[in-house]
């Protein structure tokens, strides 16, 4: 390797050791003070940095906060990338969150410290919501092209990768949702697993009766009491109205 190569390689791993920092340092702040309590200059600060160097990776401390999740969707791409081409475009979504939940290795949200309080966060404060919504829109983007790419379309002319990929991604956020709003780090798996399970071709059939609720022994006692009262009142009403025919 010619030392003309090595110094942009080394300047490109200070510039990722620069941004992690200061990703890190507005993680941790966010989190521990408040969004609205954190200014930019102080995760400046806390990386030991000025704030022109925040600004050189950073448009807000927002996206500093979560850029963190910005790899989850790269990591779910690639898993999509490697599905098997037989699969069908939905399926393949599917499995390649699931695998991605399911690798140690790519810390899914379930598994590293703190992103299920930063999700919760996020669902509370706009700015910081509005924010992850972008990072989700250019992971999803990224999504149309490896389904179109895996049906042989182009995005622009056929709208089935789009379909597909807003399906996909609209259940992990009900899953992502359901998640934070119930309280139980652990279930993002079996929650997502649950969404794509909605997405099944029951739900496009016809509706399915209700199920038949059984009623307990107080219900079936109020039950007949009605019924036994209606009855009166209906012989009562007839007698009046027999009664003042032949008057």
């Amino acid at each position: 390797m010619t030392p003309e190569r090595k110094i942009p390689e080394r300047r490109s791993r200070k510039a990722r050791r620069t941004r992690d920092t200061l990703a890190q340092a507005a993680f941790e702040l966010v989190l521990d003070r408040g969004l609205r309590n954190v200014t930019v200059e102080e995760i400046a600060e806390a990386a030991d940095v000025d704030r022109r160097t925040f600004s050189r990776y950073f448009t807000s401390k927002e996206a500093a906060a979560l850029d963190s999740l910005r790899g989850d969707g790269d990591r779910i791409n690639a898993a999509l990338r490697a599905r098997p081409a037989p699969e069908p475009p939905l399926l393949a979504y599917r499995r390649a969150v699931l695998d991605w939940l399911a690798d140690p290795g790519a810390e899914p949200w379930h598994r590293r410290p703190r992103i299920f309080d930063l999700l919760v966060v996020a669902e509370e404060e706009p700015t910081l919501y509005a924010v992850f919504h972008h990072i989700r829109v250019d992971a999803q983007e990224d999504s149309v092209a490896i389904v179109a790419d895996r049906l042989g379309v182009d995005p622009r002319q056929d709208i089935r990768p789009a379909v597909t990929v807003a399906a996909g991604a609209g259940a992990l956020l009900a899953a992502q949702a359901a998640w934070v709003r119930g309280g139980r780090p652990d279930a993002l798996p079996a929650l997502v697993a649950e969404a794509f399970d909605a997405l099944s071709a029951d739900l496009l059939g016809e509706p399915r009766p209700a199920p038949e609720r059984h009623l307990d022994a107080q219900e079936q006692h109020q039950g007949i009491t009605s019924t036994t009262n209606t009855t009166r009142t209906t012989r009562t009403t007839g007698k009046a109205e027999e009664t003042e025919a032949t008057s």
